[in-house]
């Protein structure tokens, strides 16, 4: 008596979409590095006429953590503001400690300018602003300036993490103004650039996404675990 084909393979193949959709379903995009123009760099329309840093952002999602590389040189400075009204002026001199940071300046005297790469971590979420300020604002009025919007993504990984925003914030007089009011700039001390200018500016790199590959494989597999019981029932 010749014996019947064991249905096992059978109703693994029929489970196999099942087992790809468990694995993949939680999977969540890694942090980002964006270089700012990709190769035309961080510079002024007089100097690189066919700078358009509003379509370059155009289409990308940037989250808390991503990282924004300006490559430029020592003759462009990057101004990070939270402030329409600075960026619409390109001019940060009566900015406030609070609402603007100076990522990078330049130097006037400097006759052979110098590359560089400047290395700008998302910290808050909303719009965000960033322009070149030096030169009474001349770069930035010649197209070097963009706004981006920042999402929530995955959160702040704990490499920029403050430690003062675990603790409760002091409650701030009422100044009557509130509606103008931006949000603090925070550098965390401990706050690392991304190790190599050269890495791929659509990943963080490997090193940084072993524990999530760790976690993430260790989930799914134990959703896999639990569909076993159902392959052997059959």
């Amino acid at each position: 008596m010749s014996r019947s084909a064991s249905p096992v393979p059978l109703l693994l193949l029929l489970l196999l979409p099942l087992l790809v959709f468990v694995f993949f379903s939680g999977y969540v995009e890694a942090y980002k590095n964006y270089t700012v123009g990709d190769s035309l760099g961080w510079y002024d329309k007089l100097q690189k006429p066919d700078v358009n840093y509003q379509k370059w952002v155009a289409g990308k999602n940037f989250s808390l953590g991503d990282f924004l590389l300006f490559n430029t040189d020592n003759n462009h400075s990057v101004v990070q503001t939270y402030n329409f009204t600075t960026y619409k002026h390109c001019d940060y001199d009566d900015a406030l400690d609070n609402d603007t940071y100076q990522w990078s300046t330049t130097d006037p005297s400097a006759t052979d300018p110098v590359s560089v790469t400047v290395a700008v971590p998302l910290l808050k979420e909303g719009m965000t602003y960033f322009f070149s300020g030096d030169y009474d604002g001349w770069q930035c009025k010649h197209g070097q300036h963009f706004k981006l919007n920042v999402s929530h993504g995955q959160g702040m990984p704990p490499s920029l993490k403050d430690p003062a925003d675990d603790a409760p914030s002091p409650v701030a007089p009422d100044s009557g103004d509130e509606g103008d009011a931006a949000p603090d700039t925070v550098v965390p001390a401990n706050f690392n650039n991304p190790k190599e200018e050269h890495d791929n500016e659509e990943s963080s790199g490997p090193a940084s996404l072993l524990p999530f590959f760790s976690h993430l494989l260790n989930y799914k597999f134990s959703g896999i675990l639990a569909l076993l019981p159902v392959v052997f029932i059959f």
